[in-house]
């Protein structure tokens, strides 16, 4: 290879987006710019005042670039995007989310290969589900490659006609080096949240929106708290049902013993007062919030949503539970109080999952070995036209 791989990574988000992000900005920064020179646009509504990747990225050395849009529909991004693709000599578009990855289909037109990450269906509107979603996965059937992050969403991409050749499963890393637990600061970190050493506090970190089930979560609390007086349960994260939640938490009587904290920054800082970590999801691609706690040395409790049984092994990192019941929830939480020895074990076979398996540095080096395989063809296939040509 004489030069580098130019790769454009493509998203659309609004407000302060979510795991990809992460996923996006750490990869590009982390990536060998001898090998690959990565450009990261994002597609930002003008309309959309609490946007703030742009300043999440301003801590990343990356080439970050933000395209206007008027409105979700706004067709003028598709010759600006052809010409930033001109401009950066772009070999390949990275898409991330179905309106990207329709742009990166179009944009192939232009010579470039396109290529997509899968990472889930989890919205919940009628229009994504009914329509957006569907249409999604048919195009990206027709993607030359799809990394899909959990073998369900690849299941699902091959039963809609994707070849299996074609998507890869390369399940969500972490830099774990960036979430480490300090014991000595716990102590700190517990009084400023207002709790007591005999506190039992449960976290979940993630969007307030249906399919986290945040409402299962907490009647799992509410049912346990006549056993467990000392249980407190925090919720971090922003969203549609957030006031609902706190409704339900007051209802079921735990509007002192429930925190809803909203969207945070210092999640790593907030870990460090959790006993245990619950996910109630029904549905996930493969969710960060369950890696930074396994990082993190978080007793997991976990639904078996998504990828999540795939990083977390049963009973080896972590309790994997059906989705969809606040008794299995409950249950599975009852099994960690009465037994935080072998919690803190499971944790610390977390830890070296991540360390090893579901390390950054791992999953970053799957998806370049097929951003040098995609280049690879696509210069095959020029050298055979030009040769035509000449014929």
């Amino acid at each position: 290879m004489t030069r580098p791989i130019r790769i454009l990574e493509l998203r659309s988000v609004r407000g302060t987006g979510g795991g990809p992000e992460k996923t996006i900005l750490l990869g590009t920064a982390r990536t060998d710019a001898r090998r690959f020179a990565v450009t990261v646009c994002y597609v930002r509504d003008r309309r959309d005042r609490i946007f703030s990747i742009d300043a999440k990225a301003a801590r990343f050395p990356v080439d970050y670039v933000e395209l206007l849009e008027a409105h979700s529909l706004d067709i003028s991004i598709v010759p600006r995007l052809r010409q930033l693709v001109r401009d950066r000599e772009i070999d390949i578009v990275h898409s991330h989310d179905y309106k990207t990855d329709l742009l990166a289909w179009l944009l192939a037109r232009d010579g470039v290969t396109p290529m997509a990450t899968a990472h889930g269906w989890t919205g919940h509107s009628w229009r994504e589900r009914r329509l957006y979603y569907p249409l999604d996965k048919w195009l990206l059937a027709r993607f030359p490659r799809v990394v899909a992050v959990s073998s369900d969403v690849r299941r699902e991409l091959i039963e809609r006609g994707a070849d299996d050749h074609a998507v890869t499963t390369v399940l969500n890393g972490i830099d774990h080096t960036a979430f480490v637990r300090d014991p000595a600061r716990q102590p700190a970190v517990r009084r400023a949240m207002g709790f007591e050493e005999t506190d039992f506090v449960i976290g979940a970190v993630g969007r307030a929106e249906p399919q986290k089930r945040f409402d299962l979560l907490i009647e799992a609390v509410a049912g346990l708290t006549p056993r467990y007086p000392r249980l407190k349960l925090v919720i971090v994260g922003d969203g549609s049902r957030l006031d609902e939640l706190r409704n339900q938490a007051r209802r079921l009587g735990l509007a002192t013993a429930c925190q809803l904290l909203g969207n945070r920054t210092d999640v790593v800082d907030l870990h460090h007062a959790f006993d245990a970590f619950v996910q109630a999801s029904d549905y996930e691609g493969t969710p960060n919030a369950v890696l930074e706690a396994m990082a993190l040395e978080t007793p997991v409790v976990a639904t078996s949503a998504g990828g999540t049984a795939e990083i977390v092994r049963h009973g080896i990192d972590g309790l994997v539970v059906p989705i969809g019941s606040a008794g299995v929830i409950a249950a599975a939480l009852e099994t960690v109080l009465r037994d935080p020895d072998s919690a803190r074990s499971r944790a610390r076979a977390a830890r070296r999952r991540v360390e090893t398996d579901l390390s950054f540095a791992t999953r970053m080096s799957a998806v370049e070995a097929i951003y040098v395989e995609l280049f690879q063809q696509r210069s095959a296939a020029n050298t055979t036209r030009l040769a035509a040509a000449r014929t």
